[in-house]
């Protein structure tokens, strides 16, 4: 039987700490009602993060927690799972913690194909330590460490992930709330290594520093900017984004290869 989602909270740390307008509470009530859905006991679960806005996820859950180092959060998580299998792993993280610091930690978290699902909460920014550019943020965008425009060319996730291999691809926003939760939810039911970006605004400083307007603005934006994966939008105006499941396929999951691995040293072979 489920619990209540707030069953699942630690209500003395609300409210949060995250900005007007932000869309990483948004991403942690999708993710609150993907766990419910399933209907897992807080025992089972364990959430893992790194540091930023994103990582404070894991401070407002009711479950194992472990808050580790900047762009650490998916070697620490890979520890957790290779020593307790039978545990649900989730891994809240920012684009700058994903995959800038840790981007070689996530493409290999990706290769092995170990059960865990890795939240990417894309913001384009580095939004805890002042608004500098990170691996995310598009060319030609303004950060306080690029006053005059970045000339980087950023990362495309989903690419990255499934030129990587991970075994379940998905990118959502918080705009989409419903999708959102649905697509969190298939995440973590999928066995395998999971990734889902979840496009999330951060009116504060990229907002600001972009001129895109207020946080009901920006979210506005999330619509009109993205289109479901294959609508016929997407061929007419190649420029939007696509949203939904990239991809979902079986592959041998890494914790239940080694086990064999395991049993075949212990008997010699």
């Amino acid at each position: 039987m489920a619990m209540p989602m707030r069953d699942y909270i630690r209500e003395r740390f609300f409210p949060h700490i995250w900005c007007p307008g932000c869309g990483h509470g948004i991403v942690l009530n999708g993710l609150l009602r993907a766990i419910e859905s399933i209907g897992l006991k807080k025992n089972d679960l364990v959430m893992v993060s790194g540091i930023g806005c994103s990582s404070r996820i894991a401070g407002y859950v009711d479950v194992h927690t472990l808050h580790t180092l900047h762009g650490r959060a998916l070697p620490s998580a890979t520890g957790v799972k290779m020593s307790r299998p039978e545990l649900t792993v989730l891994v809240p993280m920012g684009d700058g913690d994903a995959l800038a610091i840790g981007g070689n930690h996530f493409i290999h978290a990706c290769r092995r194909n170990i059960d865990m699902t890795a939240i990417v909460m894309n913001n384009r920014t580095y939004g805890m330590t002042g608004g500098q550019y990170s691996p995310l943020s598009s060319f030609g965008t303004v950060a306080t460490t690029a006053p005059y425009s970045n000339i980087d060319r950023e990362f495309d996730v989903v690419s990255l992930a499934t030129a990587a291999g991970a075994s379940f691809v998905a990118r959502t926003t918080p705009y989409h709330v419903q999708q959102m939760a649905s697509i969190l939810e298939e995440a973590i039911r999928h066995k395998g290594f999971s990734v889902v970006e979840v496009m999330s605004p951060c009116p504060t400083y990229y907002g600001r520093k972009n001129k895109e307007g207020s946080a009901v603005d920006m979210m506005e934006r999330l619509k009109s900017l993205t289109t479901p994966v294959g609508s016929k939008a997407k061929e007419e105006n190649p420029a939007l984004i696509e949203r939904g499941v990239f991809v979902k396929k079986e592959m041998p999951e890494y914790c239940e290869e080694y086990a064999k691995i395991v049993a075949r040293a212990m008997k010699g072979k």
